[in-house]
């Protein structure tokens, strides 16, 4: 009921922002992002080239997926060097709050353990970045075919793009690090260490008996961020929706400290794995439409030699001769 609501509000508010005819050349609020996130690719930023041409399609789509899919796992190997100087003081950044994760962790607990309002809370907050979210995804994309709004379809197409690939690279980064959960030995007590034991570790059990994967980093962080990057991006101009989505996503941080299922490094680099991986989707479709909307060349005609035959008349004689065009 709760979710049906929250939906409810969602469409009212974007319904009240689109009354003039919705059209894709006329609301991609991403447009003015002429270079993509990494630095070394011109997007197009040519509001004309976003019409039915470029508008994504069944095929289009999974082109778009693939594609996004080879970028986000090669991308290593094309940061720039100012990238580089990013990621290094991101890392430095990680590096320093590693070594308070597990006070991190304890406070967190205390958290939700001070009022059966925040126990409950924090446990209906983190089932949102679940199956709840694939809900809401869908539910936004059957919004935009039934009522035609072209800009939310493609915006949800993005942001299940973003959704998938994220989950895929955090996914491999989750099977690299082998890093234990908080709760691998108490649901309700921290009493694990942070450490990491590498690819296809034995992590432990839930439970219900069930084999733990590893902690780093974290999913629903990860894809929580990646789709709400792409609605923060192409509904910027709706001042509200940038709000709403990075607030629900760190809701869903958050909400894995206080369930005691990951560290506060792992949702740090869930969170710009996600960021980075929404950006990358909406950049690569503005690739698409420059691809799709520069001309062809057209492959030049051999000229075929010919052969004319002209006569004319010169001091009384008839003359005739035989001139070849190459």
């Amino acid at each position: 009921m709760k979710l049906k609501l929250i939906i409810l509000i969602l469409f009212a508010g974007l319904n009240a922002n689109a009354q003039v005819k919705d059209t894709l050349v006329r609301k991609l609020d991403s447009l003015n992002k002429k270079t993509d996130s990494l630095g070394y690719q011109n997007n197009n930023t040519d509001p004309d080239a976003y019409n039915r041409r470029t508008r994504i399609t069944a095929s289009s789509y999974f082109v778009l997926l693939w594609s996004n899919y080879k970028q986000q796992f090669t991308a290593p190997f094309h940061i720039t060097k100012d990238g580089w100087k990013t990621t290094g003081a991101f890392g430095v950044l990680t590096g320093a709050l590693a070594v308070v994760d597990k006070p991190v962790q304890k406070w967190a607990l205390r958290a939700k353990n001070s009022s059966n309002i925040a126990s409950k809370a924090s446990n209906w907050i983190t089932n949102t970045g679940g199956v709840y979210e694939s809900v809401t995804l869908a539910a936004l994309g059957t919004y935009g075919f039934v009522f035609k709004k072209e800009k939310m379809k493609t915006t949800t197409f993005l942001a299940s793009q973003a959704y998938l690939t994220s989950a895929a690279v955090s996914s491999v980064l989750k099977t690299l690090s082998g890093r234990q959960r908080p709760s691998v030995y108490s649901e309700d007590k921290v009493t694990a260490n942070p450490t990491f034991k590498g690819p296809f570790a034995n992590l432990g059990k839930d439970k219900n008996g069930k084999k733990l994967n590893s902690s780093f980093p974290s999913g629903h962080t990860t894809v929580a961020f990646s789709a709400a990057t792409v609605y923060a991006m192409e509904y910027k101009e709706i001042k509200w929706v940038p709000i709403v989505s990075y607030t629900a996503a760190s809701l869903i941080s958050l909400s894995r400290l206080t369930e005691n299922r990951h560290w506060a490094t792992d949702v740090l680099v869930g969170a710009a794995l996600g960021h980075i991986s929404g950006r990358q989707v909406v950049n690569n479709y503005h690739r698409y439409a420059n691809i799709k909307t520069t001309p062809s060349p057209i492959p030049s005609k051999k000229k075929k030699a010919h052969f004319s035959y002209g006569v004319s008349y010169m001091d009384g004689a008839l003359v005739g001769g035989i001139k070849i065009n190459p």
